[in-house]
């Protein structure tokens, strides 16, 4: 089975698969497809046995950890950067403990998990990629844990939309106070009155769930020291010879 050029050239949005030599490439996206997915768009949910992996080529998707009395808090997001649904997808039979839902609408690239287990059992560059984006990710859950218990709402709101301005690669995006509560761990009200003073200095608009990024510099001043580090871990992805040969 051959793979659609079209959708290999679309492949080449995002940064796992674009890194990818054009054999191991095609045999991966044999029998792939592309798939739009808009806000609240569930990949996976607690519990499921992946039965697909998905590289975004735009948009951004929250891995949302629930708890028993319905509060959500993200784990962790992935964009055009990596693969999602990586941790629970690489041997058979294991489920997810988290749900994978689109926060950001965008298009990604679906492949089926048993052709994913099928190359990475190969080894080569892919096998390479998945796990210099495993330690990334597992970077970057970390400082999201940290910042969550130490950092202002105001601070990661700021890196938050930092991070998906970055992602998104436009200057408008959708995103609803809900939403944006339920990503950050806190009260929909703290996240209005975060938002609302982003606004008062300039760094963005907000206006019914459509964010415009105005100054980067402006976000940049108001955010922590987390967006820096995960900043440095996702500018140093990938760049093992082992991953570009």
């Amino acid at each position: 089975m051959s793979s659609d050029p079209t959708l290999v050239s679309a492949a080449h949005s995002n940064h796992f698969l674009s890194g990818l030599p054009n054999a191991e490439l095609n045999r991966l996206l044999a029998g792939a497809c592309t798939e739009e997915m808009e806000i609240h768009h569930v990949l996976f949910e607690p519990h499921d046995e992946l039965q697909y992996v998905h590289f975004p080529l735009s948009g951004v998707i929250s891995l949302v950890t629930h708890l028993s009395d319905g509060d959500a808090v993200e784990m962790a997001t992935v964009g055009n950067e990596g693969v999602v649904g990586l941790p629970w997808a690489r041997d058979s039979g294991v489920a997810s403990y988290v749900r994978g839902i689109c926060q950001v609408r965008g298009a990604s690239v679906r492949v089926k998990a048993d052709r994913f287990r099928q190359e990475l059992s190969a080894g080569g560059v892919l096998a390479a990629r998945a796990g210099q984006f495993d330690r990334a990710l597992f970077a970057l859950v970390g400082q999201n844990g940290a910042c969550n218990r130490l950092h202002t709402i105001n601070q990661r709101c700021a890196r938050w939309m930092l991070m998906t301005h970055e992602r998104v690669g436009a200057d408008e995006f959708n995103l609803t106070h809900e939403f944006l509560s339920q990503m950050l761990g806190a009260r929909r009200a703290s996240v209005t009155e975060a938002a609302a003073g982003l606004q008062d200095l300039g760094a963005i608009t907000y206006r019914r769930g459509e964010i415009r990024v105005l100054s980067r510099a402006v976000l940049e001043k108001q955010t922590c020291e987390c967006y820096g580090v995960v900043r440095s871990v996702y500018d140093g992805l990938y760049q093992d010879p082992a991953s570009t040969s």
